[in-house]
């Protein structure tokens, strides 16, 4: 029973059903937002209006579609398909692989029907036919009449290495669902910030206790004055708020300090430091809206107690100057950083105060995932290697001569009438 057991979960049938099923639920993971809001889904997928007939929140969140990845039942699956390929590597492959080191001698003439290639030479001198045999690169080995050669066997390896692959992956992406963890931060710029927003993270996760410090944000723009890169430089500090290193990213150049990868994800304007005349300098809060994919920000900068008379300040980038409109909307000037501008009295722009967001994440499982990637390119490069056999059987002054490959039938043929016509 345990061996019935064992051959069901070998079954190449049953482990393409268990990836179908994987497959099938990662392609769901991919449609349906994973790891945000209730709101989100509550927006997205209304009870009234179902998705597909069928597809609502409640229904979403009671079988953790929000976060497949990390669900009871997706790990199962993982699991049990990795369980398919261990017996199939132990039931299957290593045998058919110790099967392929063994010499498979042909005692009678019988089976020479069933190979690609064969033909019966007459009046031959072996000991040529063995040297041309041996110049292809062939392991040769003889009892009396009956020779048995064959070479690459390293490419029977390949199967085995891609169900190595294959579980090393299995297993990374296990060990990232469950010790991982992702965080989005939105810093002001000199600010001090620790790991609190966390998005998504797994049962085993330990949220390291980090501290970093954004010390200045910035953005570099094109000719025609749109957005070519964000920058942060960030300070990694200690226990004791000492700075540790330091490291300036963008996007799609993170930085990695104790195995936290830091990633530029997102930037905002927060405020204005503005001096008026014979008074300090006063912050005023930025508010954030849309023009179709641009943003703008405003503020109200009153001029009297009251707060009726003012103007409005409007900012759309980050060069360090904004435009100044009175409280009808006629426009007023620009004002770059440290200019002052006179109105009923006299107001310097000190600072654009900006925000950066960071993605915080870690993924212990990576690097096994990569490992695992790296021994299927490898497969993927000896599978080339053409495993091929050849039989010799010797009656009298007559020979039978015939060969089996793996892949590359036509070249083996050719290599095959090339060691039969020199023989002659």
């Amino acid at each position: 029973m345990k061996q019935s057991f064992f051959k069901a979960f070998a079954d190449l049938r049953f482990a393409i059903t268990i990836l179908l099923i994987i497959a099938s639920f990662s392609i769901i993971g991919t449609i349906i937002e994973q790891d945000q809001s209730i709101e989100t889904y509550k927006l997205n997928y209304p009870l009234t209006n179902k998705v597909l007939g069928v597809l609502s929140w409640d229904i979403i969140l009671k079988f953790g579609l929000d976060h497949i990845y990390t669900t009871w039942w997706f790990l199962i699956f993982i699991l049990v398909f990795g369980i398919s390929l261990l017996t199939c590597t132990f039931l299957q492959q290593l045998p058919s692989l110790k099967i392929a080191r063994r010499c498979q001698f042909f005692r009678t003439t019988a089976p020479f029907s069933k190979l690609k290639v064969s033909k019966q030479l007459e009046n031959n001198n072996l000991n040529q036919l063995l040297f041309r045999i041996k110049e292809n690169r062939y392991s040769i080995y003889q009892q009396k009449n009956i020779i048995y050669c064959y070479k690459g066997l390293i490419g029977r390896i390949a199967p085995l290495i891609v169900h190595f692959s294959m579980i090393l992956v299995l297993i990374g992406s296990i060990i990232g669902s469950l010790a991982g963890f992702k965080a989005q931060e939105i810093i002001p710029k000199t600010e001090i910030f620790h790991i609190q927003n966390i998005l998504s993270n797994g049962k085993l996760t330990l949220i390291p206790h980090t501290s970093a410090r954004v010390n200045d944000f910035w953005i570099t723009y094109n000719k025609q004055m749109t957005i070519n890169q964000f920058y942060s430089d960030i300070s990694f500090l200690n226990d004791s708020g000492i700075e540790i290193d330091r490291k300036t990213i963008f996007v799609n150049s993170p930085a990695k300090y104790n195995g936290i990868n830091y990633y530029q994800t997102d930037w905002n304007l927060i405020g204005l430091r503005i001096k008026p005349q014979y008074l300090p300098i006063s912050q005023y809060p930025l508010i954030n809206i849309r023009n179709g994919l641009d943003k703008i920000w405003l503020s109200w900068i009153p001029i009297d107690n009251m707060l009726d008379d003012g103007f409005t300040v409007l900012i759309n980038n980050l060069q360090g100057y904004c435009s100044f409109y009175n409280k009808f909307g006629l426009f007023i000037g620009n004002l770059e950083l440290n200019e002052t501008i006179k109105l009923n009295s006299s107001f310097t722009l000190i600072d654009v105060i900006s925000s950066t967001g960071l993605q915080i994440k870690t993924d212990p499982g990576i690097p096994i995932i990569y490992t695992g990637f790296g021994f299927l390119m490898l497969s993927t490069l000896i599978s080339y290697i053409t495993y091929s056999q050849i039989w010799i059987v010797q009656t009298r002054k007559k020979f039978f001569i015939g060969g089996n490959t793996t892949r590359a039938t036509f070249d083996f043929e050719l290599e095959f009438f090339r060691v039969t016509k020199k023989s002659y």
